[in-house]
C-alpha cells in the first residue's frame, strides 16, 4: 500500500471518527454474531495503547507536574459517589445501582490516551493516570462497593491486573522503549499512530455492542432511565475534569476532562459478572460505553478544531 493511500485512510479515520463509531455501534447491534470477535478485545486494546504510546518520547513523562496528577486522582475518587447518587435519584434497582457504582469506581477507559492524543491533549498525563488508577482499583473498587452498597462484593483482582498488564503496561512499556531506542525511525510515523488507535476504537466498540445486543434490545422501560443516568455520569465527569483544571495548561485540561469523564465500561461489566450479579447489572456499563465512545469522539473533534 502506497504512502498516499495510507495517508488518505488515516485522514478518513481521523476526520470522521464519530461517524465510524456510530456505524460500528449500529453494525454491532444489528449483527450480534460480530461478538465472535470478543476474544480479540485484549489484543485490539494492546494495539490501541501501543500505537498511541509510540508518540511518547521519554522526556514527556519527565515533564508531568505532580500537583496536576494529584488533583485529577483526587477527583477520580468522587466518580463512584456521583454514580451512586444518580442511581438513587432514578430509583434504580440494587443490581443497576451496583452497576453504576462499579462503573464509577473503575479506571478511566483504556482508550483515554488515544482520545487525548486525537484531542491534542497531554497523552503522557492521561496514560499515567490510567495506570495509577488501574492499580489503585484493586483496593478501591471492593472498598467503595462495600461502603456504598452495604455488603462486601467478591472482586477478582487478577482480572484487572491481567487486563492492565496485557493491554496497557506491556504495550506502553514496549512502545516507549522502542521510541527511546530508535527515536528518529519511530518518530517519522507520528502522524499515523493516532489513526491506528482510532481504528482500534472503531473495532472495539462494534464488538462490545454486538456482545451486548440482546441486553440493549430487551432493556424495556428501564433502559431510558439507565441511558439518562449514563449521560449524566459521562457529561458531569467531563465538566468536572474541565473545571478542576482551570489553572492547567490546555493539554493537561483536556487530559483531565477525558480521564474523569471516560470510565472503563468493559472492566466494569466483567467485574459485575465475576461478582455474581445478574446480567442486568451490566446494563449501565453497556449503555455508558456506547454513549462514552460517541461523546469522546465528538469532544476529540471539538478540541482539535482550529482555534
Amino acid at each position: 500500500m502506497s504512502d498516499s493511500v495510507v495517508t488518505r485512510v488515516a485522514t478518513l479515520v481521523d476526520e470522521y471518527l464519530l461517524i465510524w463509531v456510530l456505524l460500528s455501534v449500529g453494525v454491532g447491534l444489528a449483527v450480534p454474531s460480530v461478538a465472535v470477535l470478543t476474544p480479540l478485545s485484549t489484543p485490539i486494546l494492546a494495539v490501541m495503547i501501543g500505537a498511541i504510546s509510540l508518540t511518547l518520547a521519554p522526556e514527556r513523562f519527565r515533564q508531568l507536574r505532580s500537583p496536576v496528577l494529584l488533583t485529577i486522582l483526587v477527583v477520580q475518587t468522587g466518580m463512584p459517589l456521583l454514580a451512586f447518587a444518580i442511581a438513587r435519584t432514578f430509583s434504580l434497582s440494587p443490581a443497576l445501582t451496583a452497576g453504576f457504582v462499579v462503573l464509577g469506581a473503575v479506571t478511566p477507559e483504556l482508550v483515554t490516551p488515544t482520545m487525548t492524543e486525537l484531542s491534542g491533549g497531554d497523552t503522557a498525563l492521561a496514560t499515567v493516570i490510567l495506570v495509577v488508577v488501574g492499580f489503585g482499583t484493586l483496593v478501591f473498587v471492593p472498598g467503595v462497593v462495600t461502603v456504598l452498597l452495604g455488603a462486601s462484593v467478591a472482586v477478582d483482582p487478577l482480572l484487572i491486573v491481567e487486563q492492565l498488564l496485557l493491554a496497557v503496561v506491556l504495550p506502553m512499556s514496549l512502545a516507549v522503549g522502542f521510541r527511546y531506542r530508535w527515536p528518529d525511525r519511530i518518530g517519522q510515523y507520528d502522524d499515523l499512530y493516532p489513526s491506528v488507535s482510532g481504528l482500534m476504537v472503531i473495532l472495539i466498540i462494534g464488538i462490545v455492542a454486538a456482545a451486548n445486543a440482546s441486553l440493549v434490545r430487551n432493556g424495556g422501560a428501564v433502559l431510558l432511565l439507565v441511558t439518562l443516568g449514563a449521560v449524566v455520569l459521562n457529561c458531569t465527569g467531563y465538566a468536572t475534569g474541565w473545571l478542576v483544571g482551570w489553572n492547567f495548561t490546555r493539554g493537561e485540561r483536556i487530559a483531565a476532562t477525558l480521564s474523569v469523564g471516560m470510565r472503563d465500561f468493559a472492566v466494569a461489566a466483567a467485574l459485575l459478572v465475576g461478582a455474581g450479579f445478574p446480567t442486568a447489572a451490566t446494563l449501565p456499563a453497556v449503555v455508558f460505553g456506547i454513549i462514552e465512545v460517541t461523546t469522546s469522539a465528538g469532544l476529540a473533534k471539538w478540541f482539535s478544531r482550529p482555534r
